[in-house]
């Protein structure tokens, strides 16, 4: 590691603009660098605004443990610290763990010691500090300290679907979920972290460009080769981007050319020169980027909206 400080979500560099939500590839390059800085190290401090958390950390504290783990579960980060010999008489449970879930307002930051920070420490609803550095998690809306068998137990995290981005990824257990919801949009499912995890806005829209498939087809009119595409292709962005900087699904010489139509309503498209529109989708409203003449639906298709 270089002597810089390393601001993990939040940064241009990452892709990541204030009020979007990060997708499964920023949350799995922000697991490998706090990996890298904090694994197999002494917690030398760990401070927190949630009441939760502070509760438990003095029931079972968290300083003098060891980072045993980072690990990223779709969009949820998890930190694992672990018992070390003489941490004290009390019978500890054998791991911890925090989760963090980043929504549309979290970063998690990563200084050397001595550093000055980039926000303001109020800010942090978490802090991990260890002898080299310091981890703080600004304005994360999801902060929890629980058990390794709460984790296990966690139903936000016993609901997850195959995570995109994994090796493990299992692309038929996706299509099951995918097909029990039959009645939803494309565009709505494929964000659904219970269906498929890791994917959100930006690879939503590119995903269906890519493949050439109007977002707002029900996921019951697509066909088994076009469900199978969508998921493979969800998979393959995924997996392409987990150590990349900058997110990108065109691969071009020009970093701004570097996404087919996310963010670029009113812009021409890049096959066929139509204009890119937005429309919102689901109970969250979140945006949806297509183009209207390489995403027309087929004929007979089921779809919400025009």
């Amino acid at each position: 590691m270089s002597t810089n400080t390393f601001l993990i979500i939040g940064t241009v560099a990452e892709g990541y603009n204030p009020g979007t939500m990060p997708e499964g590839d920023t949350i799995y390059r922000t697991a490998v660098q706090l990996r890298k800085a904090l694994q197999g190290q002494r917690v030398t401090g760990f401070e927190s605004q949630i009441a939760q958390v502070r509760a438990l950390s003095l029931d079972y504290p968290v300083i003098g443990r060891v980072v045993s783990e980072v690990e990223a579960r779709g969009k949820h980060l998890l930190v694992h610290f672990a018992p070390t010999e003489g941490l004290n008489s009390v019978p500890q449970p054998p791991v911890l763990v925090l989760r963090t879930h980043m929504r549309m307002t979290g970063s998690w930051h990563l200084y050397r010691t001595g550093e000055r920070w980039w926000k303001p420490a109020d800010r942090a609803r978490v802090v991990i500090r260890t002898e080299g550095f310091v981890a703080p998690c600004f304005n994360p809306p999801v902060v929890e300290l629980m058990t390794e068998r709460e984790a296990r137990n966690h139903p936000d995290l016993r609901r997850l679907g195959p995570d995109t981005i994994t090796e493990e990824f299992d692309p038929a257990e996706a299509k099951r979920r995918l097909q029990r919801r039959g009645e939803l949009p494309i565009g709505v499912a494929l964000m659904d972290q219970q269906l498929l995890s890791g994917v959100g806005n930006v690879f939503k829209s590119e995903i269906l460009f890519i493949r050439r498939v109007s977002p707002f087809t029900r996921v019951e009119a697509l066909g088994e080769g076009v469900l199978d595409g969508l998921i493979e292709e969800s998979h393959r962005l995924l997996v392409l981007n987990r150590e990349r900087g900058q997110r990108q699904t065109r691969f071009t010489l020009n970093e701004k050319d570097r996404l087919w139509v996310y963010g670029r309503s009113g812009e021409g498209c890049r096959v066929c020169g139509e204009a890119i529109k937005m429309r919102r989708q689901g109970e969250d409203a979140r945006s949806t980027y297509y183009c209207p003449a390489c995403q027309a639906p087929a004929v007979g298709e089921l779809v919400i909206g025009n």
